[in-house]
């Protein structure tokens, strides 16, 4: 059975709310068999694509100490390059980037051990995702968390049509590699800021999964 995140079962329905009255209005108003049948299965399949899109699936969390970093989302490496951090980290470090697409589950998930020692939401624009200037400019919200072997800033971006985050970050709670920390509506993008001795285990061009794939080991 598909488990589906608890905070969109209101975009779901309002979804499925709209497919209904599409639906009604095609059966009333076309009789063509050969032009109500298709639109209704459009309407159908879109339906359901919004519910599956909206999934939260079970993984495998791999064994790891407290320097073991692992990915935020599913997606594509979309960069690894040294960044400097200014928002709170204020140090340069190492930027992974992650490419979610439309068809990329989109429920986020804690990259490590530790504790939120840093959470901020800022309201932005909606460029596109893999936009160098995503990041600064769109919609997005910042999360540290500090474990035995440092700190990890992550970042939730919108993209052009994401256009709601839900992040469950709270200051100095404790948090838990592989459990979920939220979820992004529709394509965006994951910064990940490490430190930049951290060993990368990556490569650009890689397919991600969440919990599974182990980005980074911290020193």
């Amino acid at each position: 059975m598909i488990k589906i995140d608890s905070d969109c079962y209101g975009t779901i329905l309002l979804v499925w709310a709209i497919v209904l009255l599409l639906g009604f209005v095609v059966i009333r108003f076309t009789s063509v068999a050969a032009v109500r049948i298709p639109l209704l299965v459009l309407l159908g399949v879109f339906g359901c694509f919004v519910t599956w899109f909206h999934r939260v699936p079970e993984r495998e969390t791999p064994a790891g100490d407290a320097g073991t970093v692992t990915a935020v989302a599913d997606g594509k490496i979309l960069q690894i390059l040294p960044a400097y951090e200014g928002e709170y980290l204020k140090r340069d470090c190492m930027l992974v980037s992650i490419y979610m697409n439309f068809f990329d589950v989109h429920a986020n998930f804690w990259p490590m051990d530790g504790t939120v020692s840093y959470y901020k939401y800022h309201p932005g624009k909606y460029l596109l995702a893999f936009h160098p200037k995503a990041s600064e400019k769109n919609e997005h919200s910042s999360t540290v968390i500090r474990s035995e072997k440092g700190e990890l800033l992550f970042k939730q971006i919108a993209g052009t049509f994401a256009r709601r985050i839900v992040i469950y970050s709270k200051k100095g709670e404790p948090v838990r590699r592989g459990a979920q920390c939220g979820i992004i509506k529709f394509g965006s993008r994951i910064d990940m800021y490490l430190p930049l001795d951290a060993e990368i285990k990556v490569k650009v061009g890689d397919l991600t999964r969440a919990c599974e794939t182990v980005i980074a080991q911290l020193k």
